[in-house]
């Protein structure tokens, strides 16, 4: 059967991140959000069986076809990039982790305005400055929370971050360090900036180290990606 062994990996992972957290001092409770992205709805319904609340997707149309199909009361996130004109879609997930610019901010936030709800977001931040991916350069994260926190349609629980693929430990830990200041900045501006998205399959036990709230774990969970996906 399918994810047969996710509990087994699952109960090995968490114990590597149990491990982490005590390392980094922290203190912080870290929450697994596991990536089923190119998975099918299989995926979801196996990792809430296997104890897993939260789910990531990248896409946010494959994402929807999802949440259709599966019954668990999983809390969904989208980790992905979120285009300006499917903005309206943000409402559908618990978490938006990848507000990554002022004009999308704006875009959600007239969505959770219209909803008379705020939508749950992390703004994305990109540390040392990667052309390849998006996000606020965190010189710019102060002004923008205090832009944002006249905002009523939208509620910033803090950051999430990426790290350069075959970044070296001391790249790593500049990222995640840099997010986590990013990440107090915003608390420091009055919003409730708790969480602190960062760490992949390939360097999660450093990102726990350096604070991580949440953790993306896709393939160490769920095996290789089935056609047309990446690395989490």
């Amino acid at each position: 059967m399918r994810f047969s062994d996710l509990p087994e990996r699952l109960r090995e992972v968490s114990g590597r991140i149990d491990a982490a957290a005590q390392r980094g001092g922290h203190g912080q409770r870290v929450t697994i959000v596991g990536v089923t992205k190119t998975h099918g709805p299989d995926a979801v319904e196996a990792a809430f069986e296997a104890g897993l609340r939260d789910v990531g997707e990248n896409r946010v149309q494959e994402a929807l076809k999802k949440m259709d199909a599966v019954h668990a009361a999983v809390r969904w996130h989208l980790i992905g990039h979120l285009q300006r004109n499917k903005a309206k879609h943000a409402a559908r997930f618990d978490l938006v982790q990848s507000i990554d610019s002022a004009r999308l901010a704006d875009a959600v936030n007239e969505v959770g305005s219209e909803q008379k709800r705020p939508l749950e977001v992390l703004l994305q931040v990109n540390v040392v400055g990667e052309e390849s991916k998006g996000g606020y350069a965190l010189e710019t994260l102060r002004a923008e929370g205090e832009r944002l926190r006249a905002s009523t349609g939208l509620r910033i629980r803090g950051v999430m971050a990426m790290a350069p693929l075959d970044a070296d430990e001391r790249t790593l830990r500049r990222v995640f360090s840099g997010a986590r200041a990013g990440r107090d900045t915003l608390a420091a501006l009055g919003h409730p900036a708790t969480e602190l998205s960062m760490g992949m399959s390939n360097d999660f036990e450093i990102a726990v180290e350096e604070g991580a709230t949440l953790v993306r774990l896709g393939t160490i969970l769920f095996g290789a990606r089935e056609a047309g996906g990446g690395t989490a």
